[in-house]
């Protein structure tokens, strides 16, 4: 999708009641069956190419996978809250049959003629919608690559339900942190919530590297993909929904925040005492963080 028609598309979705308190609806899922609480996970999904190639990066994702499966943790249903779809209000998609979206240009055939037919959780994502009243259904969306490039490895079969839920681009990250804690009682019904972006990403610095096949990291990529590691195993989250504070490096690391949020959500639903485990660290084309970890 290009800017122009990204734009447009923005302005005709619906204004939320963005000033709106989060609300909680304990019992909004109580009628579906509780399971043993799921893992959370951030994934650093990188350029859609990950999808077709055999790396170290996609290499960790099947190894992941095949851990989910060893220990008898398939999910009953994948929630991914992506990067590439930014919305004004807070959606969740509700379609029973998800589209595989190649919103990307400039690529093989070969990654276009991609799929992943995994079906939807109409059930499951209505009853998400349910949790805040900040968060509306819709039906428009299906699996943009910050999803399906991943679950490709992650969850090759594509017979898990896979369903998305929006990042309000025009709210604070503090709105984004907060309103992942609403979404707690859904790993208790057996899905898996994965936040998909980029801890750094500076794409605009990156481009020449990318060209060039040059993976080597700039150093305040690597100062601000360290950072926030050290803020992760400290638990001090608080300092990483106010990123800026981390000086040039967090500006240059996070020139625009969708790639950022993602991770913002997936600590949003840590538990007080639950491990967060490193599942991937690599910094690359310079300005491109592929950091992956595990909450739970």
């Amino acid at each position: 999708m290009d800017r122009k028609t990204f734009l447009k598309s923005l302005a005709l979705l619906p204004l939320a009641a963005c000033n709106m308190k989060i609300q909680e609806f304990p019992k909004a899922i109580e009628s579906l069956p509780r399971t043993d609480k799921m893992p959370v996970l951030f994934v650093g999904h990188g350029s859609p190419m990950n999808a077709l190639e055999d790396n170290a990066f996609t290499q960790s994702l099947k190894k992941l996978g095949g851990q989910f499966k060893k220990e008898g943790k398939k999910p009953a249903a994948i929630l991914v809250v992506s990067a590439h779809w930014l919305t004004r209000g807070t959606y969740v998609n509700v379609a029973p049959k998800p589209e595989t979206i190649h919103d990307f240009g400039g690529f093989p055939k070969e990654l276009f003629d991609a799929q992943y037919p995994a079906p939807g959780s109409p059930e499951l994502a209505k009853e998400t919608a349910k949790l805040s009243a900040l968060i509306h259904e819709s039906d428009d969306w299906g699996l943009d690559h910050g999803a399906w490039t991943i679950l490709m490895h992650l969850f090759p079969e594509a017979d898990i339900p896979v369903f998305q839920l929006s990042i309000d681009y025009y709210q604070p990250m503090s709105y984004h942190f907060d309103l992942a804690k609403q979404l707690q009682s859904l790993r208790e019904k057996g899905v898996l919530i994965i936040g998909s972006g980029n801890i750094v990403h500076n794409l605009r610095m990156s481009m020449a590297r990318l060209q060039t096949g040059d993976t080597r990291p700039y150093e305040w990529a690597t100062e601000f993909d360290t950072w926030v590691n050290e803020k992760i195993a400290g638990r001090d989250f608080q300092s990483l929904v106010t990123y800026e504070k981390a000086g040039e490096a967090g500006k240059l690391s996070v020139p625009t925040v969708d790639h950022y949020v993602p991770m913002l959500y997936s600590l949003g639903l840590a538990g007080e005492k639950e491990d967060i485990s490193q599942v991937y660290e690599e910094v690359t084309f310079g300005g491109i963080s592929m950091r992956t970890f595990q909450v739970g």
